[in-house]
């Protein structure tokens, strides 16, 4: 909240606006209406409210600030001058006011975010802001707007242009081969039956080519008595199922390191629960890890987006695109037959020259296409043997780990959540505190944080100990638990004092809170002076003042009556010697006095005093002649001292004048 200033939004109606800030003078008042300024206004009598003279205007902008000024000193201290509380206390405001003033415009401008070191303009709407010119700038909503459908043109067709771009060295290829494409367009029912079952023709092409040939095998396998393809066939739901979860297997075996410390984390060898209290965090781990698509998609295409974004500005190269949309989206539909047609121009070759073998392939095509529709699994399981073994060997970690599944799974749902807390090094945290658990729980049960309300108990349940604390935001301050019960840690007075003041209302007689100045009363019982109308009152008769954030009149005030309270720090002062006053100079002899030096600058040691003889008496020319004994040093002899017409006795360090007949002594 600031300090200096306070603002509203207009409903049309409301005239009267509260003024929560301090400030010395009505002159260093101003208020705006969507940015004009306003003298149209009154004052309430306590200067705390402001009324305009026309309500300002439905959603209208109004600011109430106060202005110090900066150019001018209220006070200019004189040398000798007698310090006066109104003085200091005028002093004292204009700097403090100035120094919230600058505070609160300072919170006014954008700043870096902490967290991550950007700008952050705190949700407000960034005005006035130019057409791009660099990559690098920021974009305006007029320059969106402008460009927006000719972005909406592009998005319609992405999938085309992707597409387009993804096969551009097919394209070029096709180009070069635009007679052998005109041969295949007049064969193209052909061509479309090759196409369909282009993925099996590419397969048996290339395995007939291999030195040992797959398919060969497997014919020679099915002429056997016992196959090992029927085999596989027979127990081909068992396979799928392996199949099926392939990833899961693989998965399982690349974290067998993570599912044994999960199992130990559970069982409680490492730590009592450790995954039940990590799955206890699902919802907080879960609200992260919802927002994990929408990050990935911005990081996985900010190619395209930068992409996009060159080609808006300074050229805008999308809307050249978004003309020919049609003819893009035309060719982007026939990707796949243009990739096709490039991909098999060897194996169309190829399958020709042993026609004969794909006749006999032809013949065991059942067995073949058994083979063929469960490869995948049958892949799949020979290639994770390793990770089979492993899940074998690591059987007992497993269970252990489907007893826990529940969390397990939670904790899976999170992988990337934890893993990247395991980056970060909290884990190392983690560690460090549970280490440290004893020590965390004794200072949670000692320091109870803040609260409004005194604490009845400790946060396990248990008693209060003495030594306890708690920080009291009713009064901003630390207690301690005593014998006694709850007291103040320090004094409620910051400094040597604290002055409070409020105007009474009829008959009142408690005083509490925030004071006219907006200062919350607070202080130290038994030290603590109070003034109605200027009148010190008596403690424990006129007033009482006990609890140290309230003061209770036995008769009630006046209305508009006016009480000063003066709120006394309270501390020890340790022994102190003069000799440890880094402003004193080094001691002199025996009978020597601190005395101010000749420039009036510093301290000294002197002799002290001494019993002087002053005579008098005037010359022929009547002036003024003094004799003295010059502190003892000299003697005054009985002739002498029989021409004085006067004689004076006192201590050294007089000198003497005549001013217009008068005898002038200065010390």
């Amino acid at each position: 909240m600031a300090n200096s200033f306070v603002r509203y939004t207009g409903n049309g109606t409301t005239t009267t606006y509260a003024i929560p800030f301090s400030y010395r003078d009505t002159a260093d008042l101003s208020a705006t209406v969507a940015g004009v300024n306003i003298t149209a206004y009154t004052l309430d009598a306590a200067g705390t409210n402001l009324t305009f003279d026309t309500a300002p205007v439905n959603n209208a902008a109004i600011e109430i600030r106060r202005t110090t000024s900066q150019n001018t000193k209220l006070v200019d201290y004189v040398s000798g001058s007698v310090l006066t509380e109104n003085d200091l206390d005028t002093d004292s405001d204009q700097a403090f006011y100035m120094s919230q003033e600058a505070i609160d415009k300072a919170g006014d401008v954008i700043s870096l975010d902490n967290v991550d070191f950007n700008w952050d303009i705190q949700n407000k709407r960034l005005k006035n802001v130019a057409d791009p010119v660099d990559n690098t700038d920021a974009v305006n909503k007029q320059f969106i707007s402008t460009n927006i459908p000719n972005i909406t043109t592009v998005a319609g067709i992405s999938s085309d242009v992707t597409a387009v771009a993804g096969i551009s060295s097919d394209v070029t290829a096709v180009a070069a081969d635009a007679t052998d494409i005109g041969t295949v367009s007049a064969n193209i029912a052909s061509v479309n039956t090759v196409a369909t079952n282009i993925n099996d023709v590419i397969k048996v092409a290339d395995d007939l080519n291999e030195a040992i040939s797959e398919v060969e095998t497997v014919a020679n396998d099915l002429n056997e008595a016992t196959s090992e393809i029927e085999v596989v066939a027979n127990n081909i739901v068992n396979v799928n199922i392996v199949g099926g979860i392939n990833a899961d297997v693989t998965t399982v075996a690349n974290n067998e390191t993570d599912i044994q410390t999960l199992a130990d984390l559970e069982d409680g060898t490492v730590t009592t629960n450790g995954l039940s209290t990590l799955a206890g965090l699902n919802t907080e781990i879960q609200g992260v890890y919802n927002i994990r698509t929408n990050v990935t998609n911005v990081d996985t295409n900010s190619a395209n987006v930068n992409l996009v974004a060159g080609q808006i500005s300074p050229t805008n190269n999308v809307s050249a695109v978004s003309a020919v949309a049609t003819e893009i989206g035309t060719l982007g539909a026939l990707g796949t037959e243009i990739t096709n047609l490039n991909n098999i121009r060897t194996d169309i070759s190829g399958v020709n020259t042993i026609s004969a073998d794909v006749t006999g392939v032809n013949n065991i095509a059942p067995a073949i296409t058994a083979v063929n529709n469960n490869s995948a699994n049958i892949n799949a399981v020979n290639a994770n043997e390793t990770n089979i073994n492993a899940v074998k060997t690591n059987e007992a970690n497993i269970n252990a780990v489907n007893t826990n599944s529940a969390n397990i799974n939670t904790v899976a749902g999170l992988d990337t959540e934890i893993t990247a807390l395991g980056a970060s090094g909290t884990v190392a945290s983690i560690n460090t505190v549970a280490t440290n658990i004893n020590s965390v729980n004794s200072f949670a049960n000692t320091y109870l944080g803040a609260s409004a309300t005194a604490p009845t108990q400790d946060p396990d349940g248990s008693a209060l100990d003495l030594g306890d604390l708690y920080f009291d935001t009713a009064s901003d301050t630390m207690k301690v638990y005593s014998s006694g019960g709850w007291i103040n840690a320090g004094s409620a007075v910051n400094g040597t004092a604290n002055r409070f003041k409020y105007t009474a209302t009829a008959s009142q007689t408690t005083f509490t809170g925030a004071d006219d100045n907006s200062n919350t009363l607070a202080y130290d019982a038994g030290f603590i002076d109070v003034y109605l109308n200027g009148i010190r009152l008596v403690n424990g008769s006129d007033f009482t003042a006990t609890s140290g954030s309230s003061i209770v009149l036995t008769t009630g005030a006046s209305v508009n009556d006016i009480l000063e309270i003066v709120a006394f720090g309270t501390f020890s002062l340790s022994n102190f010697s003069i000799t440890d006053a880094n402003d004193v100079p080094a001691l002199g002899s025996a009978g020597q006095a601190l005395v101010v030096n000749s420039g009036g600058t510093a301290l000294e040691f002197s002799n002290a005093s001494s019993a002087e003889v002053y005579g008098f008496h005037k010359d022929s020319n009547g002036d003024l002649i003094v004799t003295t004994t010059n502190q003892g040093d000299d003697d005054i002899s009985s002739a002498t001292y029989a021409t004085f017409d006067d004689v004076l006795f006192s201590a050294s360090g007089f000198t003497f004048s005549l001013n217009n007949g008068e005898l002038i002594a200065t010390i």
